[in-house]
């Protein structure tokens, strides 16, 4: 059952049941529409309440049903509210926990509403690209005000209940419950007096008070144009929420529902919802169950002090899990806790951080120099030099000194997850977690799953990156995992386009208008050109049918490794990050195109963003072959939250399938053409081929 009916003497009672938030779903709809027939039917029945069961009263629209025809089937959202509306019998929502969505929305389509203190209460349809389509924006504003109203719709955030019944004239709430867990009968005692009064309130007969008038739209406008100006919802929902205070209500919700439609499907609307599903759908891994015990992580041992060890510290001190770092030498840790506390103090200056929370978060963390004060730990995690002997070494250290039941992790970036775990008599207990710089603000989490990494490590560590924030994705064991492996050929594309007649600074140009945070010269200087230096010497011996453009080897050559020596593929003046564009590095591209004998030609913006991102799409698809990722959706969460990939077009994969992987593939197909380009690499993965075949996408 997801809509449980009961009857309280002279109340009957309405409970969604859909786990986890009670979507609402189309079972769940029949049951409400069912119970207000029951009810109604019932002359014992004075007044009806509609609640949620659990941790919720509703969560809004039901997640496994996106995209399905189950979505949209009567009776829809639409029709809920109006058979509550046009109860012959008083409605009173008992709001708490979550009313959010379609959740508030149905509540607002009720006669009276309680609350309990602590509901969080939004509608957050912006974040997926939509507006608020079951009359969000028609009924809000008439019981909070326009201006209260549309700063909840435009943003998508949640207001917690006892903020908004403060709200002056607010109409939302008719009373607020004394706690949470007297909600149920004080919906009860209100129902019963209500039972009685007529005619009955609805909020689409009240009027909208709106003062300020055209001029606070146009206000509304400018701002929400220079804040999403890649996403059309917002500026969106100004125009409906303006409509509620200009048209009949009727109209106004045509006008709402016009909106919505058109919205769904654009691109930015499907990248947002794609994003959505993703997000939640990476934290499940096909042979790992839900239930799945956990081992407990009470405290947590960094190996090096160093920028990453110290930002990945902080993640944990920041969730209030103890952490002790180890290092080597004193100046080191020394080094190493005065930028942990520097990272805090810069956020209690800017009003960030309470002085009181920053003193918590010192007080969990302790330093070593000797392995053996590590023994306890529940999780230790190495953030040492990327070499295969200093990690041999490091691993051998923590299989001598931890606990039985430990989890030992390595913040590796490309080594091979499997060796690593050979180095201990306990692979099982061995596992990649590879945070991205800088470690305490980056999303993303890679969790590499070693051959041998017991399913109770995987389960604990997808819930310990959840705890602290992460973005937590799966990866199997294979060179660069899921995206080092891919941004390898994005960059070896950057490289080519600067051999044929593009300079860094176009390139990074072309791919930023498209979207991405960063292009790949500008971040190469930010990450440390001598980085990919290392990797391509790699290389060398173990690829050497990978082909790659000498540039960056020649920028190497000269000591212009990025940011950290103030010159790179861009010239930098001290103390500032603007990249200026190089005379120098422009004429050592220049040399190196007559040395290799190579006519310099104009390439478009079109063809720069095509290769790299195709680049990505293709190698992504060999990843998905291989079983490294489980999902296309893992993929592009990992480009979302750890690469810049623009977020209004849902990563490289969901990308790929919105231009149609049969474009995908002819652009392909052109660049194997290029007599300078990687013929061999241009070979479409036969996953695309399969699907271009059979006219699927990815997703």
């Amino acid at each position: 059952m997801t809509a449980e009916y009961k009857v309280h003497g002279d109340v009957a009672v309405i409970t969604m049941n859909n786990p986890p938030v009670n979507g609402l779903g189309h079972a769940t709809r029949v049951g409400l529409t069912d119970g207000l027939s029951k009810a109604n039917a019932d002359a014992a029945v004075k007044a009806i309440v509609i609640t949620g069961a659990g941790k919720a009263f509703s969560g809004g629209a039901d997640i496994k049903e996106f995209g399905t025809p189950k979505a949209l089937a009567e009776p829809n959202l639409l029709s809920v509210i109006i058979a509550v509306e046009n109860s012959a019998k008083p409605v009173v929502a008992a709001m708490h926990s979550v009313a959010m969505g379609g959740g508030l929305e149905l509540a607002l389509g009720c006669h009276y509403r309680i609350a309990a203190p602590g509901t969080s209460v939004a509608l957050p349809e912006v974040k997926l690209g939509l507006i608020p389509g079951a009359g969000g924006t028609q009924r809000l504003p008439r019981v909070v005000g326009v201006e209260a109203a549309l700063n909840m719709i435009v943003s998508g955030e949640p207001v917690k209940s006892e903020m908004l019944a403060q709200l002056p004239g607010q109409k939302l709430f008719d009373k607020m419950a004394a706690s949470a867990e007297s909600l149920a009968e004080e919906a009860l005692a209100f129902a019963r007096s209500v039972a009685d009064a007529r005619p009955l309130p609805l909020v689409r007969d009240m009027k909208v008070k709106h003062p300020l008038g055209d001029a606070y739209f146009q206000f509304a406008r400018n701002m929400v144009k220079g804040m999403a100006k890649n996403f059309p919802a917002p500026a969106k929902c100004v125009d409906a929420v303006e409509a509620a205070t200009k048209m009949k209500f009727d109209d106004g919700m045509v006008f709402e529902r016009e909106i919505f439609a058109a919205l769904m499907f654009t691109p930015e609307c499907r990248a947002l919802r794609h994003l959505f599903v993703a997000e939640r759908a990476a934290s499940k891994i096909p042979d790992v169950p839900e239930d799945t015990p956990k081992r407990e992580i009470k405290s947590v041992a960094v190996i090096g002090a160093g920028t990453m060890g110290g930002g990945i510290s902080m993640n944990f001190l920041n969730a209030g899990i103890p952490v002790k770092i180890l290092e080597m030498k004193q100046e080191a840790l020394d080094k190493g806790i005065a930028t942990i506390r520097k990272n805090y103090e810069a956020q209690v200056k800017k009003g960030k951080l309470k002085q009181d929370k920053y003193d918590q978060r010192m007080a969990l963390l302790s330093t070593t120099l000797s392995y053996d004060d590590l023994k306890d730990a529940d999780l230790v995690i190495e953030a040492v030099f990327e070499e295969m002997g200093v990690k041999e070494k490091v691993f051998k250290e923590l299989d001598r000194v931890m606990k039985s039941g430990a989890i030992l992790a390595s913040n590796t970036s490309t080594l091979d997850v499997n060796k690593i775990a050979s180095f201990t008599q306990r692979p099982q207990d061995v596992v990649g977690m590879h945070f991205f710089s800088p470690a305490n603000v980056m999303k993303l989490l890679e969790v590499v799953r070693g051959e041998k990494t017991a399913k109770d490590v995987l389960a604990t560590v997808m819930a310990i990156g959840k705890k602290i924030k992460k973005t937590a994705v799966v990866s199997g064991v294979c060179d660069g995992f899921i995206g080092n492996r891919m941004i390898e050929q994005y960059s070896r594309q950057a490289g080519f386009l600067l051999d044929e007649g593009a300079l860094p600074q176009q390139v990074d140009k072309a791919i930023e208008k498209f979207g991405f945070a960063m292009g790949p010269f500008r971040m190469g200087d930010l990450a440390g050109n001598d980085i990919g230096w290392a990797i391509r010497k790699r290389r060398a011996t173990e690829r050497a049918d990978m082909k790659y453009s000498r540039t960056a080897d020649k920028l190497c050559e000269l000591g212009r490794f990025g940011q950290k020596t103030g010159a790179g593929w861009y010239d930098y003046k001290p103390g500032k990050r603007d990249a200026i564009p190089s005379d120098l590095v422009n004429k050592m591209i220049e040399d190196h195109r007559k040395e290799l004998g190579i006519t310099p030609r104009k390439i478009s913006d079109e063809e720069i963003v095509q290769r790299l991102v195709f680049a990505l799409v293709n190698e992504g698809a060999h990843i998905l072959e291989d079983g490294i990722a489980s999902k296309s959706g893992d993929i592009d969460m990992v480009y979302l939250t750890g690469y810049g990939f623009p977020i209004y077009r849902g990563g490289p994969m969901q990308y790929a399938d919105q231009v149609g992987l049969f474009n995908v593939v002819e652009a392909m197909k052109r660049f194997q053409k290029n007599p300078l380009d990687d013929a061999k690499f241009w070979e479409p993965a036969p996953l695309l081929t399969k699907l271009v075949s059979e006219g699927k996408g990815f997703n």
